[in-house]
């Protein structure tokens, strides 16, 4: 299929790539010339605006924007709009607020166009391990551009397989899923970023009562010495709480035991305090994600080992860089 890409960052362009590698066309645009002519070299055709991406596309278009949540995008959209024939689907795969989805649905549908909203999670590994995709949106669209999603998603890989699923038919054991109409793709996304602060602050805490069990603080006869690189690979060998977090921060402990090159100041990108706002909304109690969210403000006044360990984890996944 052919496809349109706008933002080359360090998802957009490994995208591009991945459906190039699986025989897709790819038609690219950046606000940087020479990052789109990059991926030019590569195979994609360039373009040099929104415009000129359009025009390069054939009916039906699609079009997905991977950018920045917030006015990077709605500017891209609303001039997409002006630029797009009915029939034509954008899609949104950045991090955006759940509600702007159901929002930009209505807007696009008015003129004829299709929205899917796509959860993309993989970070900066995702061109090698593939993405996993959460979709929002029209059903049809959906199914008609299986072709993209399923060249995107990881596949079954050697994960097993989960008992008692033999009767269900879905996608979801690819790696990708449509999730629901408009705005589930990137409310499901939410959710899942709200957990991923809850379990990396569980890991960075536990590393830093590991590292602190020599305190002087503590009685002489009650300071152990503990190898904490050590631990986070023993800990990947069978252990219950295995996972790519843990080889992440295990690669980290690796390098720098004292992640002396981290300075535990750690961001937030949005998805954590959505999470948090729905959970209010409800009336759900959502003590550790909201915790783990309010850790993040505080890691900016001052930082301890744990921050560290979230910012070498930040790194790992998402090539995350910290603020100067």
């Amino acid at each position: 299929m052919q496809i349109g890409v706008v933002g080359l960052g360090r998802m957009g362009a490994n995208i591009a790539r991945r459906l190039m590698r699986a025989g897709h066309a790819c038609v690219v645009h950046d606000a940087d010339p020479a990052t789109t002519q990059a991926l030019a070299a590569e195979g994609a055709t360039a373009a040099g605006s929104l415009a000129e991406l359009v025009a390069a596309l054939a009916a039906p278009r699609t079009v997905w924007v991977m950018l920045p949540a917030g006015d990077v995008t709605e500017s891209a959209l609303a001039e997409l709009i002006g630029l797009l024939s009915p029939g034509d689907t954008v899609i949104d795969g950045g991090n955006t607020y759940w509600k702007d989805d159901v929002r930009r649905a209505k807007t696009l549908a008015d003129r004829g166009l299709s929205y899917l909203d796509i959860g993309t999670s993989g970070g900066v590994w995702g061109l090698e391990r593939g993405y996993c995709l959460m979709i929002g949106g029209d059903k049809a669209v959906v199914e008609r551009l299986d072709p993209i999603f399923r060249a995107l998603a990881p596949g079954r890989g050697d994960i097993p397989e989960t008992r008692h699923r033999e009767a269900r038919e879905s996608t979801a054991e690819q790696g990708y899923l449509h999730c629901g109409p408009n705005g589930a793709g990137h409310y499901v996304k939410m959710i899942h970023n709200g957990i991923e602060y809850g379990m990396m602050q569980a890991f960075a805490e536990g590393f830093d009562i590991l590292r602190n069990a020599a305190s002087p603080r503590l009685p002489e006869e009650m300071r152990l010495d503990l190898d904490v690189a050590d631990i986070a690979e023993v800990w990947r060998r069978g252990s219950v709480v295995t996972s790519w977090l843990l080889d992440l921060t295990a690669e980290a402990l690796a390098a720098d035991p004292a992640l002396s090159h981290y300075s535990g100041h750690v961001a937030d990108s949005g998805e954590g305090r959505w999470t948090v706002e729905a959970a209010i909304e409800q009336a759900t109690p959502a003590e550790v994600l909201t915790s783990a969210l309010y850790t993040r403000f505080r890691s900016r006044q001052d930082h301890t080992f744990a921050e560290k360990v979230l910012s070498a984890m930040r790194a790992g996944f998402g090539g995350h860089r910290e603020p100067k």
